[in-house]
């Protein structure tokens, strides 16, 4: 078992109010950190609505689980108080490493020296962040995946840092929160999961900055061709297109900063950020 009763989570975005809410639900006490009201009233209609899905999809979850999950979450703006008695900080701030790198050297003030750090990035090395924490012995990374109670994987990875029992205590959390935890042995860049997606996501993006077809005959293709359950564009809805923005103009690569501000100019400034708002290379009911 691990020896974590308080959690906090810092970012209620898309995944990170899925994180908050499914830890919450398995019983433990969670924070959820973001950086003003507004963002916090998001949040909080987040929670609601995955109350309803979680109802809904999971079983047991209707015998008043997802109500006691709401009363195990608290809400804060405020990073120390946030932070206080927390033994576990998930960060889930924008995939951005100023950002992360300045949220960490915060965060590495305002924590007590019992409280260890894990990092939700999906595309960074934890290693590329990890002096900024004061406490590289005790940071690592935990990623997981969109729609977190169905596609239940957390994936532990560490650096050449990570203290190993860090390592275990975080991969036996994972696995009391109901996820599979899949223990990377050494750092790689997207993991598992993503250097197995970004490639195929990528190719998608570059086809269509190119002109060379359009988002559903792309998806279309895909779907057909493998069998799988979604195309590329529309696992792009699904993990926001703001996210998927960050990543691509990241990059060096002229197809991909081609495909950001396409992005950009003919989704995101249009306020279609993906299936969160109801619409991005795709319309959904809200």
């Amino acid at each position: 078992m691990s020896k974590f009763a308080k959690i906090t989570v810092l970012g209620a975005g898309v995944l990170g109010s899925q994180i908050a809410f499914q830890t919450a639900y398995s019983g433990f006490q969670v924070v959820a950190y973001d950086i003003n009201d507004e963002a916090l009233i998001k949040a909080k209609k987040r929670f609601d609505e995955l109350a309803v899905t979680y109802d809904r999809e999971v079983d047991g979850a209707s015998d008043g689980k997802t109500s006691a999950a709401h009363l195990r979450l608290t809400y804060s703006k405020d990073l120390a108080a946030a932070v206080a008695d927390a033994d576990l900080v998930i960060e889930a701030v924008p995939e951005n490493i100023d950002i992360k790198k300045d949220i960490y050297a915060r965060l590495g003030d305002a924590a007590p020296a019992k409280t260890i750090f894990a990092t939700n990035t999906s595309t960074l090395l934890p290693s590329s962040m990890m002096e900024f924490t004061g406490r590289p012995e005790k940071f690592l990374a935990l990623h997981f995946s969109n729609h977190i109670w169905r596609q239940n994987t957390a994936e532990v990875m560490g650096t050449s840092e990570t203290d190993p029992e860090v390592y275990r205590q975080v991969a036996e959390f994972a696995a009391e929160i109901g996820m599979v935890a899949i223990e990377i042995k050494k750092e790689q860049p997207g993991y598992l999961l993503n250097s197995l997606l970004v490639p195929l996501l990528a190719a998608a993006g570059g086809l269509y900055a190119d002109g060379i077809a359009e988002p559903e005959m792309i998806d279309k293709t895909w779907k057909i061709g493998t069998g799988s359950p979604k195309g590329p564009f529309e696992i792009y809805d699904t993990i926001g297109l703001n996210t998927i923005y960050n990543i691509a103009s990241a990059g060096d690569d002229d197809r991909q900063q081609k495909f950001a501000q396409l992005l950009k100019e003919n989704y995101i400034d249009q306020g279609k950020l993906g299936a969160e708002t109801g619409e991005g290379f795709y319309k959904y009911p809200r």
